[in-house]
């Protein structure tokens, strides 16, 4: 799977799989297939409540851990308490490793962001987490965290699908050297999207499916994406997206479905206290 390299020199996977909600025994034998099928990137979050049952994946995939990229997560309720170092060792600990290579903040919970940050940078100079970034960040919040930060952001994680495009949050961290990853990158499977006229007729052209359309969009434009599934059918097809592109027309027209249509929270109007 073709990479792009982060704003730190540390290279990331263009796709990866999503894990939320996968849990338990079934989701670490889903892991080992995954790993089989050509996966090397996994996001997690500490809120999944996920992390031991990948490690223990892992463990029995059958690759070394500097061949996989993964990815956890500072909960709101972990920013609450104010120990982001604690955090950190609690999710290294349930994931059975020395460090993740990307850590993010899961949301700019008021008040606390910052301060939530600068202890992430010093957790990122001692190499427990090879990247740092942030999740559901809107161009205030990334503003007022740049104005405190000393280490820049190397991934915003965004709802982004083609319903919600959200091009100029992107043109944003293009600017400032911060990579878009793409989570709920089929909008839930929303009818609005996946029976969406424009990508079911480019997708019959191409004799793919609107995900596979959906994620090599993503792919040309240089965004990362998550996609999750529990079905190893629809993982391996998820993956298989290299070997057909999109014309700079049918870019432009998936361009155009854009909607503002969000399936997810938005962090301008979030209740933190139930995230």
């Amino acid at each position: 799977m073709n990479a792009i390299t982060l704003n730190n020199g540390t290279d990331m996977p263009l796709v990866g799989m999503g894990t939320y909600p996968l849990n338990g025994l079934g989701f670490a034998m889903l892991v080992r297939k995954a790993v089989r099928m050509g996966y090397r990137s996994f996001d997690l979050a500490s809120a999944y409540g996920n992390e031991r049952w990948f490690g223990r994946g892992m463990r029995f995939c059958g690759k070394r851990r500097s061949e996989l990229f993964v990815t956890t997560k500072l909960s709101n309720t972990e920013q609450r308490r104010g120990d982001v170092r604690a955090a950190l060792q609690n999710s290294l600990a349930r994931l059975g490793m020395k460090y993740v290579d990307l850590y993010l903040m899961h949301w700019p919970v008021p008040e606390l962001y910052v301060s939530s940050w600068k202890q992430m940078e010093v957790l990122y100079r001692e190499g427990v987490a090879r990247a740092i970034g942030v999740c559901n960040f809107h161009q205030q919040h990334l503003k007022a965290l740049l104005d405190a930060a000393d280490v820049i952001p190397a991934v915003n994680q965004i709802e982004l699908h083609p319903l919600l495009s959200q091009s100029g949050l992107v043109k944003v961290c293009k600017k400032e050297g911060i990579q878009v990853e793409a989570y709920s990158p089929f909008a839930q499977k929303h009818d609005r999207l996946i029976k969406n006229e424009v990508l079911a007729t480019i997708a019959g052209r191409h004799q793919r499916t609107v995900p596979q359309v959906i994620l090599r969009w993503d792919l040309q434009k240089g965004i990362v994406s998550v996609p999750r599934s529990s079905n190893p059918a629809r993982l391996r097809e998820n993956i298989s997206i290299e070997d057909f592109a999109l014309s700079d027309e049918e870019m432009n027209r998936i361009d155009l479905v854009n909607a503002d249509f969000r399936v997810r929270c938005d962090p301008d109007n979030c209740d933190f206290s139930k995230l």
